[in-house]
């Protein structure tokens, strides 16, 4: 794990049983230390939530998802970390795969589409996040946009592009597309888009608030961006445009939440993951941060291309943490990062 060795330093952990973690030895729990991959903004609110339902305090260390997994790496059997949740499949896949996270209740699992977990049951989604180009809408119709997101490497899209190359979601986009696509194609693909000067932002907001200035006409991000943003700035001409036809670009990624084996708190870590899954949890992500459920009977907000029409790639998130270091390095390679 060469590039995510050489990440930022900050993480996650927990643990369980045989059985998998519980809540039943919840109780007298001194606390529980968060890696969290999301930022503050998106789960402040739902951390206070759970603490003052469940009386459970949570000390929690924000940071880039990716890096928080190489910290975890890193840091091993010695983590102070009780869980880590993160903003993708990807970096929950590279902990899973070194065996660092406690298996799961099946309860919880059970309750998660199959879509949004890990086969062996290590880690589970907590809400669904689909790739979308924003667009002005001032300056270009739905109909101006490729089908699929290689068509943005045409030199008629020059200078007039741009997302966060940093940002976990875009990096585990990567990692999809060499899983889908091959590393060949995806590096023809990145070439293409640098060749295209696209411009280069900070975050996902930052990227939806150039395309809504007129900055640039187009930002890869996440779906619920635009929905931030405007809650925040007012209404924005921006809307979503949805890649087609299995598309890397049309990808639906989980955000999603492992125990550390190494963690004392087990019981407490379970309870932690229970809550996110659960209804409170749930209908927060669902409200609150514009994202799609992973649990049935909560609806997102009615505004959402559903998510049964998406025609997202067929991959197993849970291959994501395979190719995320080879991601990582091909953007290294074409000077995105």
């Amino acid at each position: 794990m060469v590039a995510l060795a050489g990440a930022i330093v900050l993480s996650a952990g927990a643990c369980a049983g045989e059985g998998g973690a519980t809540t039943a030895d919840a109780e007298g729990s001194s606390g529980l230390t968060v890696y969290s991959g999301r930022d503050e903004e998106f789960v402040g609110p739902v951390f206070e939530a759970f603490t003052e339902d469940e009386g459970i305090e949570l000390e929690v260390r924000y940071g880039d998802s990716a890096e928080l997994a190489a910290t975890i790496l890193e840091e091993g059997e010695s983590s102070p970390a009780d869980v880590f949740l993160s903003q993708d499949a990807g970096s929950l896949g590279a902990v899973a795969e070194a065996g660092l996270f406690a298996q799961l209740d099946d309860e919880v699992l059970d309750r998660v589409d199959e879509r949004f977990r890990s086969p062996d049951g290590l880690w589970v989604g907590t809400s669904g996040r689909a790739r979308v180009a924003a667009y002005n809408t001032g300056a270009l119709a739905e109909g101006d946009l490729p089908e699929s997101i290689d068509g943005f490497t045409d030199p008629s899209w020059e200078g007039r592009i741009g997302f966060a190359p940093t940002n976990s979601s875009f990096q585990a986009f990567v990692a999809g597309m060499i899983e889908t696509e091959g590393a060949d194609a995806t590096r023809s693909f990145l070439d293409g888009i640098v060749a295209n000067e696209p411009n280069i932002y900070e975050d996902n907001s930052s990227t939806v608030r150039a395309v809504a200035s007129g900055e640039i006409d187009v930002g890869f991000v996440n779906h619920y961006y635009i929905y931030e943003v405007a809650a925040e700035d007012g209404d924005i001409p921006v809307a979503n445009h949805f890649f087609v036809g299995g598309d890397p670009g049309a990808l639906v990624n989980t955000a999603g939440i492992g125990i550390l084996e190494t963690s004392d708190e087990a019981g407490a870590a379970a309870t932690l993951v229970d809550y996110l899954t659960g209804k409170q949890g749930q209908t927060y992500f669902a409200e609150e941060t514009y994202e799609y459920p992973v649990v049935a009977g909560i609806e997102p907000r009615e505004d959402l291309v559903p998510l049964e029409e998406i025609e997202s790639p067929e991959l197993d998130l849970s291959d994501l943490g395979g190719t995320l270091e080879p991601a990582l390095e091909l953007l290294a390679e074409v000077g995105l990062l």
